[in-house]
């Protein structure tokens, strides 16, 4: 079921699927809660599934300038909460996943554990910050097609281009719906995150780190830098996937999934 909360005086939009333990999905950047598609389907035979639009993406509103991880973060609790949901899973992909770790900052009475899925808790580097402008500039410009049509064909390992050439043209359509003021809002929110490795080290609940070996995003090694930052660390290697392993390894990535969340709500 897919519905919508207001806040502050803006469109959340939401789907709730399944029953039992909850699990929150975070989209990323350029996302809406249409990408968890088929995967949150299979998660939701076993738990009960949110996905969530965060501001500025997919059909939420905006109602800030920048929208910051803790604003993102506090988008997410006011879904929850609406729900009556006190404590939750939560799986933040790419920039979904600095949410779930402003998230866990923020609001840790919410989170039995949370997923770190292709995302890190590093801070913007310079070089990353100029990226970020000059892409926001080209949005600013009219040109959010030049954005899209890079970005989600390298979130694709490259030579899972051919096999998923529908998925990739899928990915563009979500985000070439996203708003050009979300997108920029986005981006700014990025560039000012904090550094969040903090949360990782003093984590009391169960991490759950997905790499993929071939992600062009992120370097593999920043991944490894992440294994064992937390005391109860899962880690999950994809080693055919880019950026979108929910999409390029499915199955192992569902498997893995629901093996850390058995683990956690046994």
């Amino acid at each position: 079921m897919i519905s919508s909360i207001n806040y502050h005086d803006a469109n959340l939009r939401y789907s709730d699927l399944g029953r039992g333990d909850p699990v929150v999905l975070i989209h990323g950047y350029l996302e809406s809660l249409e990408i968890w598609n088929g995967f949150a389907d299979k998660l939701a035979e076993h738990y009960r599934v949110i996905s969530v639009d965060l501001p500025g993406h997919g059909q939420s509103g905006i109602f800030s300038t920048m929208n910051t991880m803790a604003i993102m973060a506090d988008s997410v609790k006011a879904i929850l909460d609406h729900l009556s949901i006190g404590r939750a899973v939560i799986i933040g992909h790419s920039m979904g996943g600095y949410a779930t770790l402003a998230l866990a900052d923020i609001f840790p009475e919410i989170t039995v554990g949370f997923c770190l899925f292709h995302s890190h808790a590093l801070s913007d580097t310079e070089e990353k910050r100029l990226n970020r402008d000059r892409e926001a500039l080209l949005v600013k410009e009219g040109k959010k097609s030049q954005v899209i049509n890079l970005n989600i064909p390298n979130a694709f390992a490259s030579d899972n281009h051919a096999a998923f050439q529908q998925q990739i043209e899928w990915a563009k359509e979500i985000a070439l719906g996203t708003p050009d003021r979300g997108i920029t809002c986005a981006l700014e929110g990025m560039k000012a995150r904090p550094d969040r490795r903090d949360v990782l080290k003093n984590s009391i609940q169960p991490v759950l780190i997905i790499a993929g070996k071939k992600d062009y995003y992120i370097p593999f090694k920043v991944y490894e830098e992440h294994f064992n930052l937390a005391s109860q660390t899962d880690v999950l290697i994809l080693e055919n996937s880019g950026h979108m392993g929910f999409i390029e390894e499915k199955e192992k990535a569902l498997e893995g999934v629901l093996k850390y969340l058995n683990k956690v709500y046994e």
